[in-house]
């Protein structure tokens, strides 16, 4: 029986928790803290904390805010945004955080990565990839907040981002980001055949079905918002996670 992490992403901005939909319309949801600790007591794996504020606003981390979320989680922490400095790194894992993910910084420091892999090892440092399809349905690669196009197919940066040192990719189709659609199962297996690190499958998952898919299509790990956020039918706020026994019955099916 295989264990696949499942992992909440959390998308703070002003100190707040918010979720939107394809990389848009982020609205209040509650306190990052506070989802913090329910997700200890639902015994989550992971949490990928992203600071949606950082790059665009050209910021640098919350080093007191995060310092704050991570003193509460009793879980691994991963952090992006804002992140420019080998500097930034090191403070960031002072204050509890054990990777970091880098996305806009792929494009601007090319030696970022590998800065950060040869002084705390390569399972340290998580590349995000940020992908849609443009009118003629072609991936395409973005950065900055999916503001900014990039150059190059999403498998053949991925297999670059490897090279440079990274650890871990995390694939998200911002397409399907919040729309509990499942996920773009097409992408992930194009780019999990052209890298042998592990992915993590993002944007769209609407159930444990759709996990068990990205899984079966390349995918090492999941990760997930709008799923633990919003309670169907009506989109209410509810923090959620699987049991430990729907997660146990989907490691049977893998």
């Amino acid at each position: 029986m295989r264990r696949i992490r499942v992992i909440p992403t959390i998308l703070i901005k002003n100190e707040g928790l918010y979720k939107g939909q394809k990389f848009k319309n982020h609205e209040y949801v509650g306190d990052p803290i506070n989802t913090v600790r329910i997700f200890n007591e639902k015994q989550v794996d992971e949490i990928s904390i992203l600071d949606i504020s950082a790059t665009p606003n050209n910021i640098k981390p919350n080093i007191l805010k995060i310092a704050d979320i991570a003193s509460e989680a009793f879980m691994p922490l991963s952090y992006g945004g804002g992140i420019s400095k080998i500097e930034e790194v090191d403070e960031l894992f002072f204050n509890g955080i054990e990777k970091v993910i880098l996305n806009s910084s792929n494009f601007t420091t090319t030696n970022l990565i590998s800065e950060i892999a040869n002084k705390y090892g390569n399972q340290s440092v998580v590349v995000s990839i940020d992908v849609k399809k443009n009118w003629l349905g072609t991936y395409e690669v973005y950065s900055n907040c999916g503001e900014k196009k990039q150059k190059g197919k999403p498998e053949f940066i991925a297999n670059e981002m490897e090279n440079r040192g990274a650890g871990e990719i995390i694939l998200t189709s911002i397409d399907r980001e919040g729309g509990s659609t499942g996920y773009d199962y097409h992408l992930i297996e194009i780019v999990s055949k052209n890298i042998s690190i592990p992915l993590v499958a993002s944007g769209g998952a609407s159930c444990i079905d759709d996990f068990y898919l990205a899984i079966k299509s390349g995918a090492s790990a999941v990760s997930a918002g709008s799923i633990f956020v919003f309670q169907k039918p009506n989109n209410a706020v509810l923090i959620s996670y699987p049991t430990q026994e729907e997660l146990i019955m989907l490691f049977k099916r893998l």
